[in-house]
């Protein structure tokens, strides 16, 4: 008997694509332009989840909110040109959405990145066309706030309960616990299994097709 979900959320990074490449080398380069030391990419992985302004908060010495914002313009300059393409699909992952559309869910994506760019790379990689829509934060920062953001797309595309939120982070689990959405971790993106265990995740898959088999059976 498959479960009672008909709406399912998904988070963008490390959930539906692998970014580390484009979003390290563009910390990497705002960090440079900075004046800033830049760590390796494998000691940003950490940066993947959280909202950048915060990731910058902490890379930054005693930043001020104007060097907060001067180093997220020199993130978007690059991510815009080059970065947002440096991402690929993980495994698996459009024949998940496939089948879950086939089978009559209604899919959105829900991710702290800005809309403008998650729109772009899902029709980069040909995976715009399974979501009903694509929700993400605003330039300004506005909706960067994962729980804000879930609180946002349940007052416009009339969620109903229980649906369901997939993501990779703490973050996602504890947005969709704060609006009574059921969530559901991942295992093969930037979040360990203790994390996402600790955060409250109502169940954890380690691939895309695991994913569809708990949601149908």
């Amino acid at each position: 008997m498959s479960k009672i979900y008909r709406e399912i959320l998904f988070d963008l990074d490390g959930t539906l694509i692998d970014p580390k490449e484009g979003i390290t080398k563009c910390i990497q380069f705002a960090l440079a332009n900075m004046g800033v030391d830049a760590p390796s990419s494998d000691h940003l992985s950490w940066c993947i989840g959280p909202s950048l302004k915060e990731s910058f908060r902490k890379l930054l010495p005693s930043p001020s909110e104007a060097d907060l914002e001067t180093a997220l313009a020199h993130y978007r300059k690059r991510y815009a040109e080059q970065g947002m393409y440096e991402h690929f699909v993980y495994p698996d992952i459009e024949q998940m959405l496939s089948q879950l559309k086939k089978d009559g869910y209604r899919l959105f994506v829900a991710t702290a990145k800005p809309e403008v760019f998650a729109v772009k790379i899902l029709k980069a990689f040909h995976l715009s066309s399974y979501f009903e829509k694509i929700y993400g934060a605003e330039l300004d920062g506005t909706r960067s706030d994962k729980a804000k953001l879930l609180e946002y797309i349940i007052e416009n595309s009339s969620l109903k309960k229980p649906s369901l939120m997939i993501g990779d982070r703490r973050f996602d689990i504890e947005a969709a616990l704060q609006n009574q959405i059921d969530p559901l971790g991942v295992t093969y993106g930037y979040g360990s299994q203790n994390e996402l265990q600790q955060a409250g995740a109502l169940h954890l898959c380690d691939s895309p097709m695991e994913i569809y088999s708990w949601i149908t059976t």
